[in-house]
């Protein structure tokens, strides 16, 4: 599944840029989610997601795979094995942030694969799970 996001958040783009780029830092403002392990470039990242009466835990690691700080752009990887369970995730996340006066736009182009109990879901469940994960850290992330 891919999605298309953009948000703007009241903060300078280096300010929104360091955030953005350190794992110890952007992966607490996702809902639900914490690092369990690393910091920097590199983590083990765990996150809670409800998708209908379901609730699962998926817990793996997460990398910035490139960055450029001249052009403000990132890709981010991440794969998870879902708790007590045979469902794994992986996720390859493209970021890109502009100036906006005083604040930040920022563009976000997943694409994300699951397997296991969330797949059988179906996109119609999964698609709206994500879509509030990502609107709930652009929210995070205005007020951090």
């Amino acid at each position: 599944m891919d999605f298309n996001h953009s948000f703007t958040v009241p903060k300078p783009i280096d300010q929104v840029w360091d955030t953005i780029t350190n794992l110890d830092k952007v992966i607490p403002l996702v809902p639900d989610a914490s690092v369990v392990d690393g910091a920097g470039a590199k983590a083990t990242a765990q996150i809670k997601m409800r998708l209908g009466s379901m609730t699962m835990q998926y817990t793996g690691p997460a990398e910035i795979t490139s960055k450029n700080d001249a052009s403000h752009s990132a890709t981010m990887t991440a794969q998870a094995r879902e708790k007590g369970g045979q469902g794994n995730a992986k996720a390859t996340v493209q970021v890109q942030l502009t100036s906006a006066g005083s604040g930040t736009n920022g563009t976000l182009k997943s694409s994300v694969e699951v397997t296991g109990k969330a797949a059988q879901m179906g996109e119609g469940m999964i698609r709206p799970v994500t879509e509030a994960l990502i609107q709930g850290f652009a929210d995070n992330l205005a007020k951090s």
